[in-house]
């Protein structure tokens, strides 16, 4: 794995450990043959000497040995020397009462100490250098050896430095021994930072938030520090898509580094890192991108209702799947320290979420947004208790009390929205009717909107329930459980709203027929709405439908009396007989009268508008029920007493089958056919 040479912003080119100013810089102790030297004895332990000439092989195997045997040295010493410092501990703090204390603290460093230094130094270096650089974790002894020789470096600086007689005997070796601490701290942090970022398996999340890895980094085993390198495919990955054992290795360094007084430099690293992943990784699965609250006030309805979904499948994804994943990492590499290492993760993340749903809350009302106001609440609903829980006790409050604020202000906006539906069928006074009789766009754009808003039936409820102010009406509901909600009062006062603008409407039709026909398709529309839909039907209930299918059918009966009835009265015999004799020219001018009547009604009749199939089906076969038998038992009667030939050709216009076909060409809304009744003639 190669270093990343893209330094976080945050840093300025620089690591966090190498701004650190509290150890002296690189001052190497003096050789054996400086004065100052004399104080180190040799006890006895044979160093090899370094040798530059050697293949690069070589010289790896012969510091790895030499680190080994002069780590076991040095382990003895730390040991002899704290077990040393303890037992004067006492005497020391008595003699200082007194005023006279010596340095019986005082003890001499072995050169082996400084070798060790030099050595752990060549390792950092080799890591450094060359191209590629040295992928120091893929071998298991490799990592054995710097952790313990950084972690001994660590003990080794923690007792020189609080031991007062080393700060003045000891100065170039403590400075020495700082120098290599700094410079392996610097490289831990290094290291940590490009596991932390390029270590991540790759994956693909589908739909139920599950993770399948894609591709592998050479991992390090959690037991033993070793890697391996798994077969493609063969584990699942959760998010954030480490495996345990890199989770192990970076777990590892973070307590090297905070064993070395360097924790808070690991945290830094590790907060800046997580937070630049996690946004990385919301823009890449749910293409997220932070907008502040004067940026959603400003957005068009269109911008807002493409962000929306984005938004709510983030704050879904983030209670699922990413936030669990952050705790979790955290308490992996930082036990013991993962809330606040979490909270500064995600709450700032959290609270922005927040701000962008009561930004959308704050826009301008109108109806269309109401379902996505009703997601955003949903999503707060369902979603904001599981991510509460994984913050600490302290902030729960906090974001308990945003969430309760914003869902206030978004069931608020909703109500408002269906008061302003209400407000829009009031105001609705257009006065030109719709041609043909045909559903007037306002039922449509109603029944579909309240189509729509009851498939949020449940949240809707809530919604009047938590959020309402308005003072509930007593009006006739249906008698059922949810009549008594007053989201089911709010839907009941919409449909009487329709009723009665749709009614007012009829008006403007001249002609009662039509006006009738008008009646019956916006009727029939709201009734098949209903009944196509469980939820609506469950609000409105049965008793509704029944009633309004009989004002259908009423309005069934009016029109055809008034188109067919004065037709029928032509097939009657009243005024066709006279002293038991036909009246021939009364019968004449009962078959014109007739036939242009007929003309005029199939005219007129064609170019209104039946949408609907089996209401357009019942009321050709109600009109040919009627009218066929009656027209058949009148040419049945008074056909004969027509001269045959020419007489008969000029008032029998029409056979029985003729008007049965001429009748199921009507409310076909076919204004182009201007063609006569006469072009169907049968011959």
């Amino acid at each position: 794995m190669e270093k990343n040479d893209d330094k976080d912003p945050d840093h300025n080119d620089k690591s966090i450990i190498e701004e650190k100013a509290d150890v002296v810089s690189d001052a190497h102790p003096p050789d054996e043959s400086d004065g100052n030297s004399k104080e180190n004895v040799d006890v006895g332990n044979a160093e090899t000497e370094h040798n530059p000439e050697d293949n690069v092989e070589s010289q790896g195997e012969e510091i790895q040995q030499t680190l080994e045997s002069l780590s076991e040295e040095l382990d003895q010493l730390l040991s002899s020397l704290s077990l040393h410092k303890e037992e004067h501990k006492d005497d020391n703090t008595e003699e200082k009462e007194k005023g006279d204390q010596e340095d019986d603290d005082y003890f001499q460093i072995p050169q082996f100490v400084g070798k060790f230094l030099d050595l752990l130094e060549d390792k950092l270096s080799k890591y450094d250098s060359g191209e590629p650089k040295t992928v120091w974790y893929q071998d298991q002894d490799e990592v054995s050896s710097l952790l313990e020789a950084v972690d001994r470096v660590s003990n080794l600086m923690r007792l020189l430095l609080n031991t007062k007689s080393c700060l003045d005997h000891h100065e170039p070796l403590i400075n020495h021994a700082g120098s290599i601490q700094q410079r392996a701290m610097a490289f831990l942090e290094d290291e940590f930072r490009i596991l932390l970022e390029e270590s991540v398996i790759k994956e693909t999340t589908d739909d139920t938030g599950s993770q399948r890895k894609s591709t592998e980094d050479a991992v390090v085993s959690q037991d033993n520090d070793q890697v391996t390198a798994p077969e493609p495919g063969d584990q699942e990955i959760e998010y954030p898509g480490y495996s345990e054992d890199v989770v192990a290795l970076m777990r590892k360094i973070a307590e090297k580094m905070k064993a070395g007084g360097y924790g808070w430099e690991c945290r830094e690293v590790y907060l800046v890192g997580r937070r630049n992943i996690l946004m990385r990784t919301l823009k890449q699965d749910c293409e997220f991108e932070k907008v502040s609250i004067d940026e959603v006030q400003k957005m068009s309805w269109g911008e807002l209702e493409r962000e929306i979904p984005i938004w709510t499948k983030t704050f879904k994804n983030c209670s699922s799947l990413f936030f669990p994943g952050e705790l979790k990492l955290a308490e992996k590499i930082f036990p013991g320290d993962e809330g606040s290492l979490f909270c500064i993760v995600a709450h700032g993340l959290t609270i922005q979420f927040l701000g962008f749903a009561e930004a959308v809350a704050m826009t301008k009302r109108s109806t269309e947004k109401l379902f996505k106001i009703l997601d955003i609440y949903e999503t707060l609903r369902d979603s904001f208790p599981p991510m509460e829980e994984l913050f600490p006790e302290e902030l729960r409050s906090e974001l308990r009390n945003e969430v309760t604020s914003v869902r206030s202000r978004l069931g608020e906006s909703a109500i408002n929205i269906f008061s302003d539906l209400e407000n829009s069928i009031k105001s609705d006074s257009s006065k030109t009717p719709v041609p043909g009789g045909a559903v007037h766009p306002l039922t449509r754009y109603t029944m579909n909107y309240l189509k729509y808003s009851c498939e949020y039936k449940d949240t809707l409820e809530q919604v009047f329930k938590s959020h309402s102010k308005m003072e509930q009406e007593e009006e006739e509901v249906p008698a059922n459980n949810s009549a008594c909600s007053a989201f089911a009062s709010q839907l009941m006062r919409i449909m009487d709203l329709l009723d009665g603008n749709m009614e007012a409407k009829s008006k403007l039709y001249k002609d009662i027929p039509l006006s009738c026909i008008f009646m019956m398709n916006n009727g029939r529309y709201i009734v098949q709405k209903i009944k196509g839909s469980a939820e609506i039907h469950e609000v409105m209930g049965d008793t509704w439908c029944r009633r309004r299918s009989s004002e259908l059918r009423n309005y069934h009966k009016s029109y055809q009396r008034e188109t067919w009835g004065k037709l029928l009265g032509f097939l009657g015999h009243e005024g066709l007989m006279h002293n038991g004799k036909i009246v021939k020219p009364n019968l004449k001018e009962r078959f014109k009268s007739f036939n242009a009547t007929f003309d005029e009604i199939h005219k007129t009749q064609t170019t209104w508008v039946i949408n609907d199939e089996q209401l357009q089906s019942e009321l050709r076969v109600s009109i040919t029920a009627v009218m066929i038998p009656a027209y058949r038992a009148f040419m049945a009667r008074f056909g004969q007493y027509l001269d045959p030939g020419r007489q008969t050709e000029k008032y029998v216009k029409y056979q029985p089958e003729d008007i049965e076909d001429l009748i199921d060409e009507l409310f076909d809304g076919n204004t182009s056919s201007s063609s006569t009744a006469t072009a169907k003639r049968r011959t």
